[in-house]
């Protein structure tokens, strides 16, 4: 049974490593993965995406827990954990898939509490909960806030702009796209609850709503000269 440490149970050390943990576990998920496999149709469904968009998790998820008074180690870790097994489980078992990693690094490599494994582990398992965020722990609730909020805004664009250029798209289409990333934002600022999320959604939503407005004055600009060059 882990030891009770009264202040930190998580050193910066212990983070570090478990950071190197996921990053390899995803990497080796990736090379065992055949040609062609469900999770890498678009270059960002990668090792190296995947991971980023964790860290970006780890780091909204920590400040929500900070301001809303949740137990920062545990959201920390569970936000680390939370998509290890995005790249080789189906979509909606990869949270339990990603506890059970989280379970048995956690046992077998540091002295952790036993109930801090088990809030870690069931703040992972909620994260794809769909029901109202008072269902689930503050924990669960940063990570779930957290992972939603990652693909709203400055973010959230370039991963659609991204998109448009693997589908081969034009600039014509950009409008269209980064209305999408509003809507998406506002689906987001919906589900949110804490006073926290709810801030960074409203600031990361003026950041679309105004990229939108100056794009859109742009490639209507764009669409006029177009059609002139073809007469």
């Amino acid at each position: 049974m882990g030891v009770e440490i009264a202040n930190a149970p998580v050193t910066d050390e212990s983070f570090e490593s478990m950071a190197e943990f996921v990053y390899d576990y995803l990497q080796a998920s990736v090379e065992n993965e055949g040609d062609g496999g469900r999770m890498r149709w678009y270059p960002w469904h990668s090792a190296e995406y995947r991971f980023n968009h964790i860290m970006n998790v780890v780091d909204l998820a920590t400040e929500i827990a900070r301001k809303e008074g949740a137990n920062v180690d545990v959201v920390k870790v569970a936000s680390l954990f939370h998509d290890i097994a995005k790249l080789e489980a189906d979509q909606d078992v990869h949270a339990e898939a990603g506890a059970r990693v989280a379970r048995e690094y956690l046992q077998s490599h540091a002295q952790f509490p036993d109930s801090f494994i088990d809030q870690v582990c069931r703040a992972i398992e909620n994260h794809s909960h769909q029901g109202d965020l008072d269902e689930v722990s503050l924990e669960a609730q940063c990570l779930i806030e957290a992972d939603l909020l990652d693909k709203v805004g400055a973010n959230g664009i370039t991963l659609m702009l991204l998109r448009m250029g693997y589908e081969a798209r034009t600039h014509m289409d950009a409008a269209e796209m980064v209305q999408r990333v509003l809507a998406r934002g506002e689906d987001a600022r919906k589900r949110v609850q804490s006073d926290a999320a709810e801030s960074i959604a409203h600031q990361r939503l003026k950041r679309v709503a105004w990229f939108r407005e100056w794009l859109e004055g742009e490639v209507s600009e764009m669409s006029v000269d177009d059609e002139e060059l073809l007469r």
